[in-house]
């Protein structure tokens, strides 16, 4: 089926009809946390020249020349599925020129986007093979989000302090304040991969077949043995589950990683496709490219801050509402304090037994908490 259209000299064939979102802002689809820094980077005067001058010290044309010769390039002669997917996800959002995009030898499914002057796509064998075609949509959607958002620069700025990192992991104090950077650019990053997993949806228009994407890339081509909402209870499970010391060692785990978690991902995803937001996107109401200039920081920032707020009073994650008890100044703080880790269970604390001793004893020893109204 073709809609006649042209787009940057190549006509665009969708296999069903999808809604296209003309001059659409990446704003329409950013989390609050990747939005507000997205906004505040493209204020900043000379930020582009500033980056772009560190494509002189970025393996940037090292990694072009390197995917050019030891990578198949999508095209109409080769993977062209996979080109018609990418051709269609440009034209749904509107990005006017088309990345070009690699198929790299690898087993692991993975997709990036990278790149200072324009970004690369690249998928590895392992995703192709594992993803059916509507699956695939939605990761090459994903990845043209990145692109319009412009996520690549700062990907691939990551990747090259990484790097850094190990080679001067001798020098004192030099690795550390690198992993520094490092580490909020990676808390940034996995909120932008949010972002992209809505772009994801809104190219592919189909939330069960991202639901499937994320399922595979979790537990591998085996659908006939999963299922969407026992997946999805794995989340909720994860997040409520444990004591304090569980909600730590999630922080821990969390932290090298440059994508969230694939189950949180899922519901993340579930939540948006099911929000007003994403129900006034599909009727046509979004913010337009046109409008970035306007956009303000501290009403971007604003919106982060809230956002976070919202997020952690209705967490049921242990350290979450340890942390709406202390703004709130619950009463039973303290005894769950001095009950340890195990008092910060999701479980309510228990009601007092009833003292041990005689009641007539008025001895003046007794060092439980008062009652309330004491």
């Amino acid at each position: 089926m073709s809609d006649g259209h042209e787009h940057n000299g190549h006509e665009h064939v969708p296999s069903r009809q999808r809604r296209r979102f003309p001059g659409i802002s990446s704003r329409t689809y950013e989390h609050p946390a990747d939005r507000s820094a997205l906004v505040a980077l493209r204020k900043l005067s000379g930020f582009d020249t500033v980056f772009k001058a560190l494509s002189g010290l970025l393996p940037e044309r090292s990694l072009r020349l390197l995917f050019l010769s030891d990578s198949v390039r999508v095209s109409d002669q080769q993977f062209a599925h996979l080109n018609v997917m990418l051709r269609d996800a440009c034209y749904i959002l509107d990005l006017e020129k088309v990345p070009p995009m690699y198929v790299n030898q690898d087993p692991q499914p993975n997709a990036m986007c990278i790149g200072l002057d324009e970004p690369i796509i690249v998928v590895t064998t392992g995703l192709v093979e594992l993803l059916d075609e509507e699956e695939m949509r939605a990761v090459v959607g994903h990845e043209v989000g990145h692109a319009l958002s412009g996520h690549s620069v700062y990907r691939t700025i990551l990747l090259f302090l990484t790097s850094l990192a190990v080679r001067v992991a001798w020098i004192p104090l030099g690795n550390l304040a690198i992993m520094a950077i490092v580490t909020g650019l990676r808390e940034w990053f996995r909120k932008s991969e949010l972002s992209a997993d809505r772009a994801g949806l809104l190219v592919g228009q189909d939330l069960q077949a991202s639901m499937r994407g994320l399922m595979k890339i979790a537990g591998g081509n085996h659908l006939h043995e999963m299922n969407v909402d026992a997946f999805l209870a794995q989340a909720e499970e994860y997040e409520a589950g444990g004591d304090l010391r569980d909600s730590v060692l999630k922080i821990l785990n969390v932290l090298p990683r440059s994508h969230p978690f694939t189950t949180v991902r899922a519901a993340e995803l579930k939540k948006w496709a099911e929000s007003r937001d994403y129900q006034r996107i599909m009727d046509g109401h979004y913010p337009r490219r046109d409008e970035d200039k306007d956009t303000s920081v501290r009403d971007s920032w604003r919106e982060s801050a809230n956002h976070y707020s919202t997020q952690v009073k209705s967490s049921k994650d242990p350290l979450m509402k340890l942390v709406t008890d202390l703004a709130g100044g619950a009463g039973d703080l303290g005894d769950r304090v001095r009950r340890g880790f195990g008092g910060f269970t999701n479980a309510s604390p228990k009601p007092p037994q009833g003292p041990e001793t005689d009641p007539s004893d008025s001895s003046g020893d007794d060092d439980r908490p008062p009652r309330d109204g004491s």
